[in-house]
């Protein structure tokens, strides 16, 4: 098995490919409620809607990762594109809740290859430094549509119903028609039998600091789908009874300090050690939602941005962290591991909190997440399985 090196892909073209994975369930959370009321569900049920989008990659995402190494990035990724789109859009015609759940479950099939598909590419065509600059790019660009598509989904939830956000899935089927067009890609697939791809696989994966770096990509996206994207939405209309487009833009504030760490993410690898770096970030996330769920509006929205700044740093070290480890062989399948592992935390997180919020007030469950993410901050800060070493600082500005 050989790829043969070209110019690499457009930028913005694997950009847009990352905007359609997140847009999976961004661009729903601010409408929850609002979705749920129109069915008669209780809004417990939050979280199932939330999950369905994310459950099945779970399994999806390592068998994705797989065949991109088989037979190659494009020819699996177009399919996922179309998968998404066709029917991410049919759930707009949902005639029931059951209805509903059913259609994201397989749209969620489409958009499991989407994020480790991008990080694939781009550790295929970039290295070093310039990789770990293009992953907090790419970062940026999910922190940034994580606060973008809930207001959009919030906005015209207001303007025009709920049903309308699942018009904007169908760009996933532009994006497709793109990749389908201009992406080359020169990969030759692997001819050795699928038990040995296998078996190496899971051998990397045995690798400590592999394993870590895996369970604490779960954490994060735990932390971003349950705790945030999830529970802040309702939140916000049960304590400050804000509305769908009110809600969007409190949930569009941390993305002016995500997206500007992410940028700069290099600057910090070269004075912080991954080891710092993710601790510091868990950190940042337990202080945040401690005084989102003790204070007022101002003080929320405040935490709100100083979370963003965790978001930023977190995702694209950890990222960087598997693409470095992963032989180029076992790429797609070592980072689709990853990504199966983040869509176990976004499919827990919501599941979690939308059980939690049935026993306990928003504020007490903020809290105790709070709590919780500090002393797993304290555990990764003591531990010596992830590096310490840094950029060079003279090939990182």
């Amino acid at each position: 098995m050989t790829s043969v090196r070209t110019g690499p892909p457009s930028r913005l073209l694997v950009f847009a490919v990352t905007a359609m994975a997140l847009l999976n369930n961004s661009v729903l959370m601010s409408s929850t409620p609002e979705i749920l009321e129109s069915f008669g569900e209780p809004i417990g049920r939050a979280g199932m809607l939330i999950a369905a989008g994310t459950v099945i990659g779970i399994v999806a995402a390592p068998a994705i990762g797989f065949l991109a190494d088989r037979y190659g990035r494009k020819r699996v990724l177009v399919p996922c594109l179309l998968v998404f789109g066709v029917f991410g859009s049919l759930g707009g015609f949902s005639p029931s809740f059951g209805w509903l759940l059913a259609v994201r479950v397989v749209q969620g099939l489409g958009s499991a290859g989407l994020i480790n598909l991008v990080v694939v590419l781009i550790t295929d065509h970039w290295s070093g430094t310039e990789r770990t600059r293009l992953l907090g790019q790419n970062s940026a660009v999910i922190t940034a549509v994580l606060a973008v598509f809930p207001f959009l989904g919030g906005a015209t939830t207001d303007l025009f119903g709920w049903r309308w956000n699942f018009a904007y899935y169908g760009l996933a089927l532009v994006v497709g028609a793109v990749v389908a067009r201009s992406l080359h890609d020169p990969w030759e697939g692997r001819t050795d039998p699928v038990g040995r791809q296998l078996r190496d696989a899971l051998a990397e994966l045995s690798v400590p600091v592999n394993a870590m770096a895996i369970v604490l990509g779960s954490l994060t996206f735990f932390v971003m789908f349950g705790v945030f994207l999830t529970l802040i939405p309702i939140h916000l209309d049960e304590v400050f009874g804000l509305g769908p487009t009110k809600r969007g833009i409190v949930a569009a504030v941390p993305a002016v300090t995500s997206t500007a760490t992410a940028l700069v993410v290099t600057w910090f690898r070269a004075r912080m050690s991954i080891r710092a770096m993710v601790a510091v970030g868990l950190g940042v996330f337990a202080a945040a939602f401690v005084a989102m769920g003790l204070g007022n509006l101002w003080l929320l929205v405040a935490a709100a941005a100083v979370y963003g700044l965790a978001e930023g740093a977190t995702i694209p070290t950890l990222q960087d962290l598997v693409a470095e480890q992963a032989p180029e062989r076992l790429r797609g399948a070592l980072m689709a591991f990853w990504v199966a592992s983040v869509r176990i935390g976004q499919t827990t997180g919501p599941l979690v909190v939308g059980v939690a919020i049935g026993w306990w007030t928003t504020g007490t469950v903020l809290v105790a997440a709070g709590v919780v993410v500090a002393g797993i901050a304290l555990t990764v800060g003591r531990s010596r399985i992830l590096p310490t070493a840094r950029l060079p600082q003279d090939r990182s500005q």
